[in-house]
């Protein structure tokens, strides 16, 4: 069925931006796991992104990496939207992004709130995250 970006933005903000992100394994296996993610303008060009923070030592940023590529779902009772599509991965010394803010629109995005933005800047350098930003090349769902 059709669906659109205005549906990942609907089901995205209906639960926090929590969603199952699936990425492939060597062995053409898939690998997925439960994560927040957002709706957000990709910082370098603009355009519609789904976007997520991922620790470094994280097995799903080694396969985004490797394929580049990476899915995202986000579900609500019965009905579903579902982002394909290449990424890019902006991580701590591989980037002239200013990092810090990229990860905190990214968590914004995925309907995260902070008391100390400074705290959440010194714990995501701790802790070498990274954001990794989904390029929608399809779309689909039962929206």
């Amino acid at each position: 069925m059709a669906a659109t970006f205005a549906d990942v933005r609907h089901y995205a903000g209906s639960e926090q931006g929590l969603c199952v992100a699936a990425v492939t394994r060597a062995d053409g296996s898939v690998h997925t796991s439960v994560v927040n993610a957002g709706p957000m303008a990709h910082p370098l060009t603009g355009v519609d992104v789904v976007a997520l923070v991922v620790r470094s030592d994280a097995v799903k940023l080694g396969r985004f990496r490797e394929t580049g590529r990476g899915s995202l779902t986000f579900r609500r009772g019965w009905r579903w939207v579902s982002v394909d599509g290449p990424c890019d991965i902006f991580a701590p010394g591989t980037t002239d992004v200013d990092l810090p803010a990229l990860l905190r629109a990214i968590f914004a995005a995925a309907g995260g709130t902070h008391d100390d933005w400074d705290e959440f800047d010194r714990m995501m350098a701790k802790e070498q995250r990274a954001g990794v930003l989904i390029h929608p090349d399809r779309i689909i769902g039962q929206p």
